[in-house]
């Protein structure tokens, strides 16, 4: 049987699409290149379903969420509330996973951090 290797790409539609990728690197340090091409460093992807009524992502509107791996979660949140960005108060410990936290894009997009236990 044939099998994915990784994902391939993330696309979103956006109102400003040059803002919001600005965005994207400059808040989150995002590097893609003209084309989008970005480099990602190596390690584990969770591809998880949710059920249809989670509030987890946010407004019931996103039907996804992005995940992004950080090495150093607060420092991360404290670079993006010092930017003005939407973070979220809230903090997750998950036992044997690892930390997490939330922040909003300028479009509305429920973005996850996560620090990998």
């Amino acid at each position: 049987m044939e099998r994915v290797l990784g994902i391939g790409g993330l696309f979103m539609r956006a109102a400003n699409p040059a803002s919001l990728s600005a965005w994207y690197r400059d808040c989150l340090g995002l590097d893609a290149d003209e084309n989008g091409l970005w480099h990602q460093e190596v390690g584990p992807t969770v591809f998880a379903t949710f059920e249809s009524e989670t509030d987890h992502f946010g407004s019931r509107a996103q039907q996804s969420m992005l995940n992004f791996r950080v090495r150093d979660l607060d420092a991360m949140l404290a670079q993006l509330h010092a930017r003005g960005a939407d973070v979220a108060e809230e903090t997750q410990d998950m036992e044997g996973v690892g930390r997490f936290g939330w922040v909003t894009d300028p479009e509305g997009h429920r973005i996850e951090l996560w620090q990998p236990a």
